[in-house]
């Protein structure tokens, strides 16, 4: 038996999911703009905008992309796994730094 995506998602990505959607939502209703206003700009049907409001999990990535573009936030995307922001990748890679460093000589010829 086949589990659905949204059954295996953890409960914390879920709630990332739907506060997004409605974040998006609220922008769009900021903006005074209909769905099916958002919908034709982003190049969807205005049932598939509006999963993307419930925060669904099975939209493409690319569609959440040109949602948030359309409704004015173009650079979110690039900054969410930002490697300056990565704590545990810093940390992991202060723990690799070598104890010593030793320079390897040259034999001398004479």
């Amino acid at each position: 038996m086949r589990s659905d995506f949204k059954d295996v998602l953890p409960a914390r990505l879920r709630r990332s999911l739907t506060k997004l959607g409605a974040d998006l939502s609220a922008a769009r209703r900021k903006r005074q703009l209909t769905a099916e206003m958002v919908a034709k700009r982003v190049g969807v049907a205005r049932a598939t905008y509006l999963k993307v409001e419930k925060g669904d999990p099975t939209v493409s990535m690319g569609v959440y992309a040109m949602a948030l573009f359309v409704l004015g936030f173009p650079d979110v995307l690039g900054e969410i796994a930002d490697v300056r922001g990565d704590e545990t990748g810093l940390l992991l890679e202060a723990e690799r730094l070598p104890k010593r460093v030793r320079v390897k000589t040259e034999p001398t010829s004479l």
